[in-house]
C-alpha cells in the first residue's frame, strides 16, 4: 500500500488499535503523531518506532479539550509540515441499560466518543485539504446492530457512524475522505478500563467466540491492517463507508 511518507495522526496510539496502527503504519513508511494521556506509554512507543529513523513524534492529549487539540494539531504541522490521515482510535466503554445510565455516563461517553472526534475532523480539515488526505474513525459493531447492556456506548458509536457518512458527503468536494471501521470484540484494554476484571474479562472472551461466526475473537492487527488500506491511496474511491470488521457478529440475531 502506498503510505510511504504519509503523516498520520493517531489518538489513542498507546494501546490497542490505535497503537497496532501506529506501528504497522510505521513498518510501511509513514510517519506518526502519536496522541495520547499517558506520558511514559508514549515516549516507550515513540522510542521503539524511532528506533532507525525519526519518524514518531509523542504528544500528550487530552482529546475532549479542544484547546490541547488545537495545540496538538499545530505541533504535528510544525514537525511534519503537512497532516495526510487523521485515526480517531481514542475511545471508552461503559456498561448500563436505559434505567441504569447516568447523566454523568452518558455524557462522558459522548465527550470522548463523538464530540472529541467532531472537533478534531473539524480542526484538520483546513491541512487534510491541502493534501486531500483522509479520515478514518474507530467506530464498532454496535454502531450498526443494537446490542443490551451498553446504552450510552452503542448510540456514541451509531453518531460516530453518522458523522463519517455526513462528513463524508460534504468534505467530498474537498477531496477528503471519511470512512470508519466497526469493530467486533477485539482483545485491547478497552473493556479492562471500563472495570471488567480478569476473570470476567476471559469468561466474555471466551463466549464472544461463540458469537462470532468466524469461531475467534479479534486482534488489534485484523482492524490496523484495514485502516491502512482505508488511508491508502489504493482505497482513493472508498468514503463514507462504515465497514464491519467483526468475524461475522453483524450478521448474527442476539444470542
Amino acid at each position: 500500500m502506498s503510505l510511504q511518507n504519509k503523516v498520520f495522526l493517531i489518538t489513542g496510539a498507546t494501546s490497542g488499535i490505535g497503537r497496532a496502527t501506529a506501528i504497522t503504519a510505521a513498518q510501511k513508511g509513514g510517519r506518526i503523531a502519536l496522541i495520547g494521556r499517558d506520558e511514559s506509554a508514549l515516549a516507550n512507543l515513540a522510542n521503539e518506532l524511532n528506533h532507525t529513523n525519526e519518524i514518531a513524534l509523542p504528544l500528550v492529549c487530552d482529546v475532549t479539550d479542544k484547546t490541547q487539540l488545537k495545540t496538538t494539531l499545530a505541533k504535528t504541522i510544525q514537525h511534519f509540515s503537512r497532516l495526510d490521515v487523521l485515526v480517531n482510535s481514542a475511545g471508552i466503554i461503559a456498561t448500563g441499560s436505559i434505567e441504569q445510565t447516568s447523566t454523568e455516563n452518558w455524557n462522558t461517553m459522548m465527550d470522548v466518543n463523538v464530540t472529541a472526534v467532531f472537533h478534531l475532523m473539524q480542526l484538520a480539515v483546513p491541512h487534510l485539504e491541502k493534501t486531500q488526505g483522509n479520515i478514518i474513525n474507530v467506530s464498532s459493531v454496535v454502531g450498526t446492530r443494537s446490542f443490551p447492556g451498553i446504552l450510552s456506548y452503542s448510540v456514541s458509536k451509531s453518531a460516530l457512524d453518522q458523522l463519517t457518512r455526513c462528513a463524508a458527503m460534504e468534505l467530498a468536494p474537498k477531496k477528503i475522505r471519511v470512512n470508519a471501521v466497526n469493530p467486533g470484540v477485539v482483545v485491547t484494554n478497552l473493556h479492562r478500563r471500563s472495570g471488567m476484571d480478569e476473570k470476567s474479562y476471559a469468561a466474555f472472551l471466551e463466549h464472544s467466540k461463540t458469537t462470532h461466526p468466524i469461531g475467534r475473537v479479534g486482534e488489534p492487527n485484523d482492524i490496523a491492517h484495514a485502516i491502512l488500506y482505508l488511508a491508502a491511496d489504493e482505497a482513493g474511491w472508498v468514503t463514507g463507508v462504515t465497514l464491519n470488521i467483526d468475524g461475522g457478529r453483524h450478521l448474527t440475531c442476539a444470542r
